[in-house]
Order: structure tokens, then sequence, then C-alpha cells
């Protein structure tokens, strides 16, 4: 029963049941290692955003065949700059028509004002979750002490849709990295506004033409940046700062495309920032929809 002894026998299926175990063990560490590198390089943008005053030429020509194209490159969110006449009910009929939702809507100062309730209700209605004011006009900017005033209005809009269930935020571009009486507009900003009322929308392509870290801001602030503005830079215009917009914005181009933006970089800290939601914007492209099309082919391989 035992050809080469009962003991031969005994050691030998003793080392073959160690080399069993050994191979398990190294299979089992294998596929965990394989899982952990798949899973630090499988971050990607899942939901992919535009802000369509990108397409705004468009959307006042054809406003549901413009969102069914935008649909078609395989965008899956939108950020309004205006409903060109569209009602509420109507916004939100064609969107769904065309599979898309709509998380924000961007909204002048001027209707931060007595109106608000009634853009609140609309947002409700087309189902918005942010309200953004995304400009503060320079004849207000010179005003003595505006960024306070300005802080405490949008303290006073984020009470108002906090009551609907919808969050206020303002969206930056490069002026308000400029220091006023030693600080800068954006610090106060985020000093001065209850940071459950007011969240950012950042924008990372204007933030950096004025020069700053996007990190250096989510590191100081995380989690109040639940929006971001995506679009490529290809060179940080030089000149005293804010550069006048008609030097900067020739230089914005499409995501990824001789584009100095390092957006992985970036990306693998969106959890700190608190980002959920990418907005593709271009401000003035030659061609919006291949725009659109090229930032989006880029963003979709891009893992971080």
């Amino acid at each position: 029963m035992f050809p080469w002894g009962q003991e031969k026998c005994v050691l030998l299926l003793g080392l073959m049941d160690i080399s069993r175990r050994t191979f398990l063990g190294q299979v089992a560490a294998g596929t965990m290692l394989s899982t952990t590198m798949g899973r630090a390089a499988a971050h990607s943008v899942e939901r992919l955003g535009v802000q369509l005053y990108t397409v705004r030429d468009l959307m006042a020509k054809d406003f549901e065949g413009t969102l069914a194209k935008v649909a078609g490159l395989g965008y899956k969110e939108v950020e309004f700059a205006g409903y060109f006449d569209h009602p509420p009910q109507d916004v939100k009929t064609i969107l769904g028509r065309n599979g898309l939702t709509s998380p924000s809507t961007h909204i002048d100062y001027a209707s931060l004002g007595d109106g608000f309730p009634k853009v609140v209700e609309a947002s409700h209605a087309i189902g918005h979750r942010y309200i953004v004011n995304p400009w503060l006009d320079e004849e207000m900017r010179k005003q003595p002490d505006v960024w306070n005033r300005v802080a405490a209005t949008f303290n006073r809009a984020g009470e108002i849709s906090k009551k609907a269930g919808i969050q206020f935020a303002y969206h930056n571009h490069h002026f308000e990295f400029v220091p006023v009486n030693g600080t800068t507009p954006f610090d106060l900003l985020l000093k001065e506004c209850d940071r459950d009322l007011v969240k950012i929308e950042l924008d990372l392509c204007w933030t950096t033409v004025a020069g700053q870290d996007p990190l250096v801001y989510f590191q100081r602030y995380p989690g109040r940046f639940p929006l971001v503005h995506v679009k490529g830079l290809k060179k940080v215009p030089s000149g005293p700062p804010p550069v006048p917009f008609d030097q900067a914005i020739p230089n914005i181009t499409d995501v990824g495309t001789g584009d100095i933006i390092d957006w992985k970089r970036i990306f693998a800290k969106s959890e700190q920032a608190g980002i959920r939601h990418y907005f593709v914007e271009h401000d003035q492209p030659a061609s919006p929809l291949d725009s659109l099309r090229a930032s989006a082919q880029y963003l979709r391989a891009l893992r971080f």
C-alpha cells in the first residue's frame, strides 16, 4: 500500500500540501495586488456634462435639436445658461426625451433679488440641484466693499434655495484672485459665505489663467467644490492680472488638445474637493459640436 514506505509517503504528501498552499497564497496575493492596482487606475468621469454656453448660438436656433446632438456625443448632463423662452416643464420634458439630466443652471446676479423665489421655483420644476451665479460685471466689481455685500447676498440666496432642496453656488473667473485690501475676493467669499449655504463651481481653466493651483484650494477648503468647469488652456497669458478677457479667451482650447492643464493630477483629488459634476465648456469654439466631441473623447479615456 505504501511502495516507498509509510514515512516517506507521509513526508511527500506533506511537501505537496505545503507547495499547494504556497501556490494558492501566491495566486491570492497576486490577485489582490492586481485588484488594488486596478482600483487605483480605474477612476474616470462617469457622467460627463456640458455647460450649454458652449453651444449658445445653436441653442438659440434649435433648442431641442442641439440638446439631442449634445446627448448624441455621449454627454449625460447639461448645465443651462438660459432657456431661450422655454417654460420649465417643457425644458424638463425635452431633457427626458433626450436622456439628459440638468443638475445645475446659471443665473445672473440681478436675479438674486426679489425675483429669486421664482428662479428657485423654476429650477425645482426642471430638476436642478444647484443654482449658480457665474458673473459680476466690471462696474459692480469697482464698487467699494462690494465682495462683502456679495457674500451677504449669496448667503441669503443660499438660505432661500436650501428650503427647496437646492444648493446655491458661485462660479469664478480669474479676477477673483487679484488681491483687494489684502485678500483675494475668492478667499473672502469662501470665508464669509456659509459653507453649507454657498458652494463654489470652480472653473479650472480660469483658475489656471489666474496663476493659481486648484489643489491648493482643494486642500484649504475641502468639500467646497461640487461642480467644476473643464476646458483646455494653451498657455497662461502674460501681463498684469487680471489679464483682459480678449487676451485670455483666445488661449482656451479643447480639453486635451494643446492643453497645458494636468487633468489627471487635478481629478485625482476629486474626492477631497467634493467634485460631483464635470461640465465641459469652451467660451468661443470655432465649431462647438466638434469641440465638445474632441473634449469628450479625451475625458472618456482619462484615468486618474
